[in-house]
């Protein structure tokens, strides 16, 4: 028996986060309300909370994250290729 998984909009989830943030009612109450399991409610109102800041740093803090991972991403390059010109060294030098 395979179901499919329910897949809610961006929308939905931000208005029930939003109703679980205002704290008018439970997270149980809310989950009864929508049909969903608390444990959902819960995951959405912590991922709200957690990119707030995202919100108000607008474009510049969107951009400091992205370099930051393109920054991880050339390091790991540059590991990759000393290891490679490591061995390839080794290799030559039989």
């Amino acid at each position: 028996m395979t179901g499919k998984r329910k897949r809610y909009s961006a929308e939905f989830k931000a208005k029930v986060a939003l109703e679980a943030l205002r704290g008018e009612r439970t997270i149980g109450e809310l989950g009864a309300k929508h049909g969903l399991h608390p444990t959902m409610i819960a995951a959405w109102k912590r991922q709200a909370v957690e990119g707030m800041a995202a919100v108000f740093a607008g474009k510049a803090g969107a951009a400091e994250v992205a370099r930051e991972s393109e920054i991880d991403k050339l390091h790991a390059k540059i590991g990759q290729l000393v290891v490679e010109r490591d061995f390839l060294s080794k290799a030559s030098g039989r």
